[in-house]
């Protein structure tokens, strides 16, 4: 075995994307991800070489400049770049959803305007659907947006933006009545917006703010926020899709093909942490001999390794049921609670190994230990992958009485 979580069945071309990624990661990545991470600095230098490799327009359609690549060999290169470092990963992922609900629900005219220049990352995507008080309950969104004549004026706090600062475009989830009598479900008077901005903080465009980054346990470097809007005027061409109403529907199916990409970043980061327990374990020496060769050792790492190859091959699954243009909330929410849940075990299991040096900044572990939460709450918690889990298996498991 040359290394863990191995893909079976890869084409020569994927395999080629993923050995550069790979090597990306080792030489660009790695070697300077805690000090950025520790300064909490935005990762531009390592940005700019994912704009040259593509990776912005991975899974965007040839026609539009992107590479056409199927979410598998998404999230195998997402899975390679959080084994690196997490934030990055995130970058990605945000425009990603963007470019992906472009594709699957856009206008001609918004995949026109939008697709060449996110493939080539000129424009960068961001998308917001959380608020101050929901996370998880969209259907408790207050933030609206009214028609006036051919704009809409869009008001209301949105929390949670990752890559608020630093996005041009955001997909934006609102209310919208129009349309839409009173007593309508919730969901079905949700719209997305496509709002254009300039980066950076304050106010980014009149009438829409992005407050400074909130600071984080972990997930540094990339830049996480707020976004409020008070009067922001928007053109009705930029609602998705050209509809109101759909927001609800096309958001759930940004964030399902985003659990796979959460699942592979924990596939990712519980890789990088059995690299590093598995390298001290023999370099540290007690009793006269390797820890490694400690039986209570032999059974972390045994229990770590399998936990990585069982989280890589669910979010596998997950990935190609979606490429073979199935229904995969099932597979998503089980890859996504598995992977996430056995990321922080095997973060952990490698701390404990380091002893008290997994405790030292000085240790890549540390940073590895504070990441790792993030993918607990991340699109989603484990709880609300395990309400998905359980309702799609009663679906497919129905008593016949």
């Amino acid at each position: 075995m040359a290394r863990l979580a191995q893909t079976a069945g890869l084409t020569d071309i994927q395999q080629e994307i993923l050995a550069t990624v790979r090597d990306f990661v080792d030489k660009e990545i790695i070697p300077v991800a805690t000090e950025l991470e520790h300064r909490d600095e935005y990762p531009t230098q390592i940005v700019e070489g994912l704009k040259e490799l593509g990776l912005f327009g991975l899974m965007i359609p040839e026609e539009y400049g992107g590479l056409g690549e199927s979410l598998l060999t998404y999230a195998l290169c997402v899975e390679e770049i959080a084994r690196g470092w997490m934030s990055v990963s995130g970058i990605i992922n945000t425009h990603f959803i963007v470019a992906y609900m472009l594709k699957q629900h856009g206008t001609q005219e918004q995949k026109d305007t939008f697709l060449p220049r996110m493939a080539l990352g000129e424009v960068r995507g961001a998308f917001s659907m959380s608020e101050p008080g929901l996370g998880s309950d969209v259907s408790a969104i207050t933030s609206k947006g009214v028609k006036d004549g051919d704009e809409y004026v869009l008001n209301g706090q949105k929390m949670w933006l990752t890559n608020g600062g630093t996005s041009t475009l955001v997909a934006v989830l609102c209310r919208s009545d129009e349309g839409h009598p009173e007593g309508t479900a919730p969901h079905k008077s949700m719209t997305t917006f496509l709002v254009e901005k300039e980066p950076g903080f304050g106010e980014v465009r009149p009438g829409l703010t992005i407050p400074g980054k909130i600071d984080k346990m972990g997930y540094k470097g990339v830049d996480t926020t707020e976004l409020i809007m008070d009067g922001l005027r928007i053109p009705a061409d930029r609602v998705l899709g050209g509809t109101t109403g759909r927001g609800f529907y096309q958001m759930m199916d940004g964030v399902e093909v985003g659990r796979v990409n959460v699942a592979a970043r924990g596939c990712g980061v519980a890789q990088r942490a059995f690299e590093l327990g598995v390298s001290y374990a023999q370099q540290r020496h007690t009793f006269g001999k390797p820890i490694a060769q400690h039986q209570a050792i032999q059974f972390k790492l045994a229990e770590m390794a399998t936990k990585v190859e069982a989280a890589h091959a669910m979010m596998v699954n997950a990935a190609r049921k979606k490429d073979s243009g199935e229904r995969n909330d099932l597979e998503a929410g089980m890859a996504k609670y598995l992977a996430s849940e056995y990321c922080k075990e095997v973060v952990e299991d490698a701390f404990r190994i380091h002893g008290g040096y997994g405790f030292s900044k000085e240790y890549e572990i540390e940073r590895l230990y504070r990441e790792a939460p993030m993918l607990l709450i991340g699109e989603g918690t484990a709880e609300i992958q395990k309400m998905i889990i359980g309702r799609r298996l009663l679906e497919e498991y129905r008593f016949q009485g």
